[in-house]
């Protein structure tokens, strides 16, 4: 049998890391899904590793009938999709889907944490440059260098980007991942922003009067003009919040989203998703494991990402002892509610 491990333990050191095979396409930082986009406005890299690096077969897969209808009353009521589900589900992947299907462009991703704020999604202003640059003042005033101006401090976060005013007349996709992993305050500071469809940003609305233009970094990389200090969105953005169910939402963030609960794949999702990222022949050889997969005990959660690393990996290690085969597919498919 041949050995497919790399990493033996021996303590000798050796250069088989050079044998290893190409990422998962799921993990390629550096191929085919990597770039800045495709030709097609799709965003890139990131959405060709969430859907697939071949996604026609994703396209040929449709979703739910009540997920596509959620989908579609975000849209229309120009309202946040707030997706809800075990983790694995596909809740991240649903917006970089519609943004792919509808030519959205690259999808901006805010993760949350439980130290994020409003303002991490809004902007960032670099109070400490600005302080820094008041040393240069002396020499401003003797007219030998000219004043920064206030705009080149400040970036747009995800969010701040998503309502900068269209260009094309389409609306961004932004995703914010994760909700329920803020602290208690966030969801109630996210209600007026997402009504409103705007915001104030502080320091140039001070200094509107001496500049009533700025030009800032948006989280594309990109600049826009601000004008007034103050963004408002002309296009209300496709905002899909996500959650694990880790806590209970205000009522009044509720009212203002549509609701969609995702739930784990079905037979033909499942099979799709599998040939999307590793193709027919992983899905044939892999049967077992999908099997195993489907026919999981009751309440278990396992993901499906869990499943592709499985797949992938038990057939890199095909020449392995099957018994080394059942041990990593138990490994990586433990289900993520069953400690140890």
């Amino acid at each position: 049998m041949s050995d497919w491990r790399i990493y033996r333990g021996a303590g000798l050191p050796h250069d088989g890391v050079r044998r290893l095979p190409d990422p998962p396409p799921w993990r390629d930082f550096a191929g085919a899904g990597a770039g800045d986009g495709d030709g097609n406005g799709d965003g890139g890299g990131d959405t060709a590793r969430r859907l697939g690096v071949r996604r026609r077969l994703v396209e040929n897969l449709h979703p739910r009938p009540e997920e596509v209808e959620a989908v579609n009353a975000a849209l229309y009521l120009r309202r946040p999709l707030l997706v809800t589900g075990n983790p694995g589900t596909g809740k991240s992947t649903l917006a970089h889907a519609v943004a792919h299907e509808l030519g959205l462009g690259r999808v901006l991703r805010w993760p949350v944490v439980s130290r994020t704020t409003l303002q991490d999604g809004l902007y960032h202003y670099d109070a400490i440059g600005r302080l820094q640059d008041v040393q240069l003042e002396r020499a401003v005033a003797s007219g030998t260098v000219e004043r920064p101006p206030i705009g080149s401090y400040i970036r747009l976060g995800p969010l701040g980007t998503a309502l900068l005013p269209s260009a094309d007349g389409l609306p961004r996709a932004l995703l914010v991942d994760e909700l329920d992993k803020s602290d208690i305050d966030l969801p109630n500071d996210l209600l007026n922003v997402l009504e409103e469809g705007e915001f104030t940003i502080r320091e140039l609305e001070r200094a509107a009067e001496r500049e009533p233009e700025a030009q800032v970094l948006t989280d594309d990389g990109t600049t826009a003009t601000v004008r007034g200090g103050r963004v408002r969105c002309t296009v209300f953005p496709f905002i899909v919040l996500t959650s694990n169910g880790e806590r209970d939402f205000p009522a009044a963030l509720l009212r203002r989203c549509i609701q969609l609960e995702l739930k784990p794949p079905g037979e033909k999702q499942l099979a799709a998703m599998v040939a999307a990222h590793l193709g027919e022949e992983a899905l044939a050889e892999g049967g077992e494991l999908v099997e195993r997969f489907l026919r999981r005990e009751p309440g278990r959660v396992v993901a499906t990402d869990q499943l592709l690393n499985a797949l992938y990996l038990t057939q890199r290690a095909a020449g392995a002892e099957r018994i080394t085969l059942n041990r990593l597919a138990e490994m990586l498919m433990r289900p993520l509610d069953r400690p140890g």
